[in-house]
This record gives C-alpha cells, structure tokens and sequence, in this order.
C-alpha cells in the first residue's frame, strides 16, 4: 500500500507496477480497492494497475475535515492523483460510483486516454437504487451513518436488499469485512462519509452527460445484465451516449462485476484496450 499527499489530505493506493498500459481503477461506497483484487491479479502480469482508496468509508486515512468529498470534489482528486503519480495515457476504470465521468469533464490535459464504465450511477439513479437510497437517508439521520455501521457487524443484515444483497452475488464475507472496518472503527471516517452522502446532487451525474458526450476517445460500457441497483437501460444509454462507446453485457452478476465475474470483466478490459491502442 502507498501513499499520496492530495491537496484535500493522504490518501492510499496499490499500485501493481510495470511499464504496461496503465489502468485507473475506482470503486463506490463502502468499500476499498481490495473490490477490484480479483482483476488486478488477472491483469497485472501485463497492465500497471493502480487502485486508490476512495474516501467513502472504506479509506483508512481520514481526510482534512475542509476537504470537498463531493462527487466533483473526488474528481479533483482523482485528476490531482493522476498528475501526482505522473501517469499517461490512462485507461479510466470505474465500477458503483458514478465520478468518472466528471473526471472526464474536467481532464483538460486528456490524460485519459480510454475509459471503462461498468455498473455504476448515471443520470437518475443516484443515489442509486434501494441501498443508495438507505444510505442516503440514513446520513441525513443524526446518528444515522453509525447505526447503519453497527448494524453492518451482523452478517446476514448485509445481505438485505438495503445493504449489499442486491449489489453482490458472491464477495466474501471476509472483503466486506475489510470494507466496513474503517466504518465501525474511526469517528473520522464515518464524517467523511455522511459529508459525501449529504452532497448527492443529481446535477452531477446529469452534468456528467454532455462530458461523455464530447469524449471521442474509446469507450467501453461492460454492465450486469442481471443488475437490480443500476438499471441495465442505462448502461445502453451511455453506450449510445459515447461517441465511441459500445456495450458490452455480464451476465451473472450484480452491480459489482470485479467479485461477481472478474475473469470475464478482465478479458473485456484486456480485449478492449489491445483492439485500441
């Protein structure tokens, strides 16, 4: 694990090495990078993978209590990331969160140079579906984000459709542990999260539109076609959005493809990025 000074404080990173294409991989909330391990292992004997710790409550290190956790806000960092680690040519990854495309509104150096969606939050749906949705109302609960933590030790409650029941098929109960630790764990973690819930604004994901719309570099959608958080239309309405895009569907899986089906999320990202150098 690394680390980086941002201008909204540290946060972590893995970073496989290489001097292969670089890929960025993001996750959503509630959880780390360790979400995207099963691809890392499959990809990084040819690909430089660097997987950040997003602060929304899966992150270790707290940040500044200033920092701008918003869904623009974690853009910033995640462009600020990039030209920290001075990487190139970078193949954009996202899964849940919705914030890549805002990434792509405001790289106005075109750093990244491909990017992935797969299931993730767009237009309407955020915050997305039944889980989004709890959480969202729970942050603006005093006392809200901790008891959703508390009950989160219980291991069958995560299984509900309000927590992660319908986000996953198959991550281990031992991930998700990782996941909530910081949740249950550090006062300062559960601020930064209740600070990003309470910025949900859906004119981000709307304004992220007009962003993919201008993203003429390649563009590949891979989404669950088994999803019951993020609404398989969608991820056809972004491949049609995308100048370059095209869709690609999983099948067995929910929201979060790199537990559900990493191997088959892993050849598509491979396909793609060697049929457009």
């Amino acid at each position: 694990m690394h680390k980086v000074e941002l201008s909204a404080g540290t946060i972590e990173y893995t970073d496989s090495g290489g001097t292969g294409p670089v890929l960025l991989l993001l996750h959503g909330f509630a959880q780390n990078g360790s979400v995207w391990d099963p691809v890392v292992r499959a990809l990084s004997p040819e690909y430089r993978c660097v997987v950040p710790n997003l602060p929304l409550g899966g992150h270790r290190l707290p940040l500044r209590a200033d920092a701008d956790i918003s869904m623009a806000g974690l853009a910033r960092m995640m462009l600020e990331l990039i030209a920290k680690l001075e990487l190139a040519s970078v193949t954009l990854v996202q899964n849940d969160w919705g914030g890549a495309h805002l990434v792509v509104a405001q790289d106005t150096e075109a750093r990244v140079s491909r990017l992935v969606l797969t299931s993730c939050e767009a237009f309407d749906n955020y915050p997305p579906g039944v889980p989004g949705r709890a959480v969202w109302l729970a942050a603006r609960i005093p006392g809200g984000v901790t008891a959703m933590a508390n009950a989160m030790r219980i291991r069958r409650l995560r299984r509900l459709p309000v927590a992660f029941g319908w986000m996953s098929k198959r991550v281990p109960d031992a991930v998700m542990d990782g996941w909530l630790r910081p949740l249950l764990t550090q006062p300062e973690i559960r601020r930064d999260a209740r600070k990003y819930l309470r910025s949900v604004d859906r004119r981000d994901t709307f304004a992220a539109v007009d962003a993919l719309a201008a993203f003429t570099r390649p563009a590949l959608v891979a989404w669950a076609a088994e999803d019951r958080v993020m609404p398989p239309a969608h991820g056809q309405r972004l491949a049609n959005l995308l100048p370059n895009g095209r869709l690609v569907e999983i099948a067995d899986s929910y929201a979060l493809i790199p537990q559900d089906q990493p191997g088959k999320l892993a050849a598509e990202i491979h396909n793609f990025v060697r049929e457009t150098p």
